[in-house]
């Protein structure tokens, strides 16, 4: 498996990926395409390849000065449960971290224990909740990783 920056020859298989994951709330091939060609200046989108070179996992991130937001983080579900999801949040740190983030915060279902679960191994702890912060009226569960080592410069 590699992990790298997405390019314009991933979109479709993102957008699939995001119906997948997110079927209410998916960025549209259009969105996902002018954050790959740069227009979004913020916004990184990284893949995840399985040995075939298919598309099998995807992270966007956002870096705002020494704030970093994991605003995605999708693996496909035949590929779940062998290393992907893991492999892309580790990219999405080391990213962010190059970046010059200090932090990087995410929200979560309170709900998806699962995920929770996996984010706080990762070292995540939550700092707020949101209540009814999801269209269906879910609580959001807002968490947060400091990232000591960050390539932040003064200036």
């Amino acid at each position: 498996m590699t992990v790298r920056s997405a390019g314009p020859d991933d979109v479709d298989a993102i957008a699939a990926l995001e119906l997948e994951a997110f079927p209410d709330d998916a960025w549209t091939p259009e969105y996902l395409q002018v954050a790959i060609d740069g227009k979004m200046p913020t916004v990184r989108i990284l893949v995840a390849e399985d040995a075939t070179g298919k598309v099998a996992g995807h992270a966007l991130v956002s870096v705002v000065y020494e704030i970093a937001e994991l605003q995605r983080i999708a693996t496909a579900e035949q590929q779940r449960r062998r290393g992907i999801g893991g492999a892309l949040l580790a990219a999405s740190i080391d990213l962010a971290r190059s970046e010059g983030a200090e932090r990087l915060l995410l929200e979560v279902r309170e709900n998806n224990v699962a995920a929770i679960e996996f984010y706080h191994r990762a070292g995540f702890v939550e700092i707020d909740r949101r209540e009814r912060y999801y269209r269906d009226g879910a609580t959001g569960l807002v968490l947060a990783m400091e990232l000591p080592g960050s390539t932040a410069t003064s200036g």
